[in-house]
């Protein structure tokens, strides 16, 4: 489709772009071990996950694993990635994007994470949760398989159960 703007200028839109940033629909984090987005379109270049008040029942690190293809394979190693609290304690994390680290059961997250892709299937993240306690902030790196159409937030092992609060995403 072509649009004239103006009468000087056109673009040129692909079949099935939608420019913008598009919302999900926020999920409940109150059941299960992992929360997974997965009508992620592949032509995704930032996806900006949000946390309100996310627990889990258990101190297992939180983590957001990417997948790629249709029916979602999620990428469960090769991350580069750490959680550091305010007070200079650093919490690695290899089996994907570090959320936070010094996770208890009482601990609710707030905030948010951008990943980014550098083209090539090489994504990287970059962000800062909080408890009300103190922050954490984030980032890392992963080079994936394909295109990443899903997004899951779990912990650790997936050890944990959730208990409170939402998750989101936005991608464009």
């Amino acid at each position: 489709m072509t649009v004239t703007i103006d009468g000087s200028a056109s673009v040129t839109i692909n079949s099935g772009a939608v420019l913008g940033i598009n919302s999900a629909t926020a999920v409940p984090s109150t059941s299960g071990t992992s929360i997974d987005f997965t009508s992620i379109p592949s032509y995704v270049k930032r996806i900006t996950v949000m946390f309100s008040g996310v627990s889990t029942n258990g101190s297992s690190d939180l983590v957001v694993q990417l997948g790629t293809g249709g029916t979602p394979t999620y990428t469960t190693s090769g991350y580069i990635s750490a959680a550091s609290t305010s007070a200079g304690t650093n919490f690695p994390a290899t089996t994907g994007f570090a959320v936070a680290g010094v996770t208890a059961a009482a601990n609710a997250y707030y905030g948010s994470i951008l990943f980014s892709t550098l083209g090539t299937n090489i994504w990287v993240s970059s962000g800062s949760v909080t408890t009300g306690n103190g922050s954490q902030g984030n980032s890392g790196g992963v080079s994936l398989a394909g295109n990443v159409t899903a997004l899951r937030l779990t912990t650790v092992g997936g050890v944990n159960t959730f208990d409170a609060g939402s998750i989101n995403i936005l991608y464009e």
